[in-house]
């Protein structure tokens, strides 16, 4: 009796056309089935069609080496040339090769992380592998996830590697499939390749989950809306006004917790919230054409996975929001208080959305053992964290933007123009800009650092986007007040950092000289003094950095080398 054994990752096989020539890679996901490219098996000489040759497969990690031929199952095939759409087949083998693998095709966001493929370029009929870097969406169309080279020189993507499974390397989902590859992408030095995600693959063949080999909880479990057109949710200016904010928010490089309001007395809904999730959501994508995509307004389509979680929070206990986010993001899980911090750890960094947080079963158990934690750490951690209230966010929650589609009220009817108030609010998005780039570099350095305020601008350009700007408006006063104050709050944040980045300066200068007037006096080797220095150097470059006892270290040092100077 020959022994059956494997090699790593027993997954991957080649497909090869009748003479065994190598056409692509596929997946075995048991000893009856195998997951490919469309393209792949035309380019073998097959298809979906009845009296369509087989293809062979031939094993790869797997000894002894096996062939079967296959041919595709009814009703799994998807192609449509010329777009990055679909492109999948699920193949049935002739015979089984008795190997008794099995393989789960894992739902996991595809918005950042190592990925690992292996194929069959021609210059390697066996086999090679690549390492690649999952980069989300390759465009505002489509539904294939964008895979960009890590180095330079190593091998890359090309033709032989479509059908191939992309496993994850490292992090929550380390060794296991994530989707296919699809395709390649040569221009010059630039290059790059797509992927199909597990939840795309899905979508187009429910067979592979009916028969068991789906793993995971999916990208969006936060519907049901109002079931609305999307011309009708983008038609109202409110919800169009607040569609374009938050996707400007995810779509940019921001980070932090942004507050949504979907209830109060604009009666906005969530309709909008959902549709705007649902278009980042690989399992969605199958069923919204490029044309649906492209013709809406700017700022209105998140790219491909931009949004790696959604869920609804209304009914659901504490208990039940963290199983999906353990399940979600393959967290070990626990109670609320392990699941923040496995998130606030996670990289890369989330991006979550949750509904409904005050409908849940007990609100106030999820902000204090959940949300809390989250939200105040989201922005120092990279996380982008939405929370939707059909009413308003508790008042202790920390939030770094609110988009409240609740008229902004004044006390003052005021004489102010449209035009006088979109520039203000101009001034003041450029200056929150600039206020959020400089905390980037600087605010987490130092230790009790001045907190960077609310950004005030999206919600203002949303109340804007609906004010009466023919004839006197209260509210148009009442922007105009709510901006003036945010740029004065701003410009207090950018003058207390300052104050703290020229006192870094400063000492930084100071070590500098002394150190260097102490090697003029004494050499480099002085071991009195460098036992000196580097406390010092280490209190001005180590965050958390505290200037006061940075300060004191320096005037240590420098006083040390005075004082060795004089005495000299």
């Amino acid at each position: 009796m020959v022994l059956h054994h494997h090699s790593d990752a027993p997954w991957r096989v080649r497909v090869d056309d009748a003479q065994g020539t190598p056409c692509g890679a596929g997946v075995l996901l048991d000893d009856r089935h195998v997951l490919t490219c469309a393209h792949v098996v035309r380019d073998a000489g097959s298809g979906p069609e009845e009296d369509a040759p087989a293809v062979r497969i031939s094993s790869v990690a797997c000894r002894p080496e096996w062939r079967r031929d296959a041919r595709v199952a009814p009703g799994t095939w998807v192609h449509t040339n010329g777009t990055q759409r679909g492109d999948v087949a699920l193949l049935e083998l002739d015979e089984s090769p008795g190997c008794d693998v099995r393989t789960t095709l894992w739902k996991a966001p595809i918005s950042g992380g190592a990925v690992r493929a292996y194929g069959f370029p021609r210059s390697e009929p066996f086999g090679m592998g690549t390492d690649a870097r999952l980069a989300g969406s390759g465009g505002r169309q489509g539904e294939w996830g964008l895979l960009k080279r890590v180095r330079l020189g190593d091998p890359w993507i090309e033709r032989g590697y479509s059908g191939a499974g992309v496993m994850a390397v490292g992090g929550a989902f380390d060794g296991r499939v994530i989707g296919i590859v699809v395709a390649d992408f040569v221009d010059g030095d630039a290059q790059a390749a797509w992927m199909l995600p597990t939840e795309t693959v899905l979508s187009y063949l429910p067979r592979v989950e009916k028969l068991g080999f789906a793993g995971g909880d999916r990208a969006f479990r936060l519907g049901p809306a109002r079931a609305e057109p999307a011309e009708d949710v983008l038609g109202d200016p409110l919800r169009l006004a607040l569609t374009q904010e938050l996707t400007r928010l995810l779509d940019g490089g921001w980070a932090g917790t942004a507050v949504v309001g979907t209830g109060g007395t604009s009666a906005v809904g969530d309709s909008w919230l959902v549709r705007l999730v649902r278009t980042a959501d690989p399992a969605a994508r199958a069923g919204v054409s490029d044309a649906e995509l492209t013709s809406q307004p700017g700022d209105t389509v998140l790219g491909l996975g931009s949004v790696d979680a959604a869920y609804d929070a209304r009914g659901r206990s504490v208990d039940e929001v963290c199983g999906y986010l353990a399940r979600r993001f393959g967290l070990p899980g626990g109670d609320a208080t392990e699941v923040a911090w496995q998130l606030l750890r996670r990289r890369p960094p989330a991006c979550l959305v949750l509904g409904g947080v005050d409908r849940a079963r007990d609100p106030a158990a999820l902000e204090r053992e959940l949300l809390t934690e989250l939200a105040g750490r989201a922005r120092s951690r990279g996380i982008r964290l939405v929370l939707g209230f059909e009413g308003g966010p508790p008042r202790g929650l920390a939030h770094d933007v609110s988009l409240d589609p609740e008229p902004v009220r004044g006390t003052a009817l005021g004489k102010v123009t449209a035009d006088r108030v979109r520039r203000t609010v101009g001034l003041l998005a450029a200056e929150e800009e600039a206020a959020d780039a400089l905390e980037r570099d600087w605010g987490l350095r130092f230790f009790a650092a001045p907190r960077l305020p609310p950004r005030a601008a999206p919600r203002l350009r949303v109340r804007l986007a609906v004010a009466r700007t023919a004839g006197p408006d209260p509210e148009l006063a009442a922007v105009h007040d709510r901006a003036v104050a945010a740029r004065a709050a701003v410009a207090g944040f950018d003058r207390a950092l300052r104050r703290l980045i020229g006192a870094h300066e400063d000492l930084t200068a100071a070590l500098e000289l002394h150190r260097v007037r102490a090697a003029r006096y004494f050499g480099d080797e002085d071991t009195p003094l460098a036992e000196l220095h580097a406390p010092a150097a280490r209190a001005l470059h180590t965050a958390p950095i505290d200037l006061a006892a940075a300060r004191r270290a320096v005037v240590r040092y420098a006083d040390e080398v005075a004082r060795r100077i004089e005495e000299r």
